[in-house]
């Protein structure tokens, strides 16, 4: 088969699931005709069809709808695309109440197409395949059925939303549904409770709380931020959370993003909680004078943000409403930023590799809404492409889908389960700086403006904190884990010596607890290695006699016995090196 046929041509995996959604719209209304149809897109991992139902889809009616769905690809029925004038579009859509709503809000002269499959037909603008026979009905599985608010707006109908994926082949789904179930059990919001990390609570939705063992792994992940950007170059700077409505209408935020900003008044005026850092990081810059030599001026920020999001599109730590953003921006002249450019993505190559996370880089070019001359944007994104091909890297094209300021560079992360997660980002800005009339003096003495570069490398604390957790499955790294090693004594005369082993690791700096219950070894090693501590040291009657401790590792096993000194050197070389296991 032509590779062009394959799924790994994105556009022919998107036409094989959309093709897929309308087999299971037609499976669903040839077992409840009496449901209405909504929408039912192909997405990244699958499609679904909103639903509206006089009853609750259950699972096994969902195995009942597969079922009827691997009959119709049997069947081999050609899908059929014609068009027709508004007035019969409506009339052949009179019982779909949703479709009547989307043809309404088409624009007179559109082109208004339908598919028919047999004896269905559905609005769509296409494109399929030219028959449900393509599809494999042995590899089709319908894996959840949520509720959806009608074109996400929470005021109106509620549906539902089933879920469905499909393969070319049975192993490829059996394969992708293997990979979903360790997903579950990687869950971060699981994880997170399990193992005592963080919360969220009904009275905060979308505001994370941080409990004591996940403010360790927080502050050691800080720490090692500031550790790395202290070596980049960097300072660090805090702004205010709250600041007054004319910054945020002179940055653009307030006629552009008030409606996910949380606003108040104080002494009759209004001011907004910042959903960004950079508006405050422009006025750190203005508050002195600068000389070209100043530059490049390096500024990070580890800023604590709010933005309204909607309750539905929640999700533990992945989607919040306040979150810390790892910002940086570097003020520059425009012929050092390539240079900059270069030195960003060697911090991002550092950091992202300390965590066995691999990326590709994504290139997004100048949209149609977009501010400044064409010739600095042309130069500006020619600086991005340049800077990462000779750095020997790789790179894909975004056409179009740059800040409506500047082209950028997104850095989209691969987990250990093939999953992408988009964190880090390089963004250049002509217009802030302009906006806020930024300057410094060039050699030659006169006022000139510099250009600017956003960009984080974590994302979010939160996000990032959420996505390795499951890319570790809560088995983080020994520098990174809350607890690094468990004392486990053997026996009541063991105690005072695990006390004594404890309190010198402490003393050296290591997180270490001491398990001093009556319970039997086994469990306390069981119990252990469901918290996922890195290390448990066994000491017994014999290591109090010979002044040993005996290690055991989460995934190795039995160390052997070894002197203190011994296995403190072992656990310095592991956290000093940072290694992943």
């Amino acid at each position: 088969m032509s590779s062009e046929f394959t799924f790994e041509n994105e556009q022919y995996r998107k036409t094989y699931w959309h093709t897929c959604s309308h087999i299971m719209a037609q499976a669903i209304k040839r077992l409840h005709p009496e449901v209405k149809l909504a929408i039912g897109p192909a997405i990244d991992e699958g499609w679904y069809y909103d639903i509206d139902a006089p009853f609750n889809f259950t699972p096994e009616m969902l195995t009942e709808i597969e079922g009827e769905m691997r009959k119709i690809c049997k069947e081999k029925l050609k899908l059929e695309r014609f068009e027709l004038p508004r007035e019969d579009a409506l009339a052949l859509m009179a019982d779909e109440p949703y479709k009547i709503e989307l043809i309404n809000d088409l624009p007179e002269d559109a082109v208004i197409s339908f598919y028919k499959q047999g004896e269905f037909t559905d609005l769509c603008a296409g494109p399929h395949l030219d028959s449900t026979g393509r599809v494999k009905g042995n590899a089709i599985k319908l894996t959840a059925c949520n509720s959806a608010y009608w074109r996400g707006d929470s005021s109106r109908q509620v549906l539902q939303r089933i879920y469905g994926v499909a393969y070319p082949k049975k192993a490829e789904l059996d394969e992708y549904l293997q990979r979903i179930e360790e997903a579950k059990k990687r869950d971060h919001r699981k994880l997170g409770k399990e193992l005592g990390l963080y919360m969220l609570t009904d009275e905060g939705p979308g505001f994370p709380f941080f409990l004591p063992k996940g403010m360790v792994l927080r502050n050691t992940l800080i720490d090692y931020w500031r550790e790395v950007h202290k070596r980049y170059g960097y300072v660090e700077i805090s702004t205010p959370m709250i600041l007054n409505r004319s910054l945020w209408e002179r940055s653009g935020h307030w006629d552009h993003y008030k409606e996910n900003m949380y606003t108040t008044v104080i002494d009759g005026e209004d001011y907004a909680i910042k959903p960004m850092n950079c508006p405050g990081g422009m006025l750190v810059y203005k508050s002195e004078p600068h000389s070209y030599r100043d530059l490049p001026l390096r500024v990070g920020e580890l800023g604590l943000v709010h933005r309204h999001e909607l309750s539905g599109a929640l999700h533990g730590l992945f989607r919040v409403r306040c979150f810390t953003q790892d910002d940086a921006h570097i003020f520059m002249t425009w012929d050092q930023m390539k240079d900059e450019i270069k030195n960003v993505v060697r911090l991002f190559d550092e950091v992202y590799s300390v965590f066995g996370l691999t990326y590709q880089i994504e290139v997004s070019t100048m949209p149609e809404d977009h501010m400044g001359d064409v010739k600095d944007w042309d130069f500006a994104t020619e600086t991005l492409k340049q800077a990462v091909t000779e750095m020997g890297k790789d790179f894909v094209v975004n056409e179009g889908d740059g800040a409506f300021y500047g082209p950028k560079l997104d850095f989209h992360l691969a987990d250990c389960l093939g999953r992408t997660w988009q964190c880090g980002t390089i963004q250049l800005d002509m217009q802030l700086p302009e906006r806020f009339e930024l300057e410094y003096t060039g050699a030659d003495g006169e006022k000139h403006r510099p250009v600017m570069i956003h960009r984080v490398v974590l994302g979010s604390i939160e996000r990032f904190i959420g996505i390795i957790t499951e890319h570790f499955a809560g088995a983080f790294p020994t520098w990174l884990s809350p607890v690094q090693v468990k004392v486990l004594p053997v026996t009541d005369r063991a105690s005072d010596y695990a006390d004594q082993v404890a309190a010198k690791l402490d003393k050296s700096g290591y997180r270490v607890e001491v398990d001093h219950r009556s319970e039997k070894l086994g469990y306390k090693i069981r119990q252990a290695r469901n918290e996922r501590v890195p290390y448990m040291l066994i000491v017994g009657d014999k290591d109090v006699e010979n002044q040993t401790v005996s290690p055991r590792h989460r995934t190795d096993g039995d160390l052997g016995a070894m002197s203190y000194d011994e296995f403190a050197a072992l656990l310095k070389e592991v956290v000093d090196s940072k290694a992943m296991k």
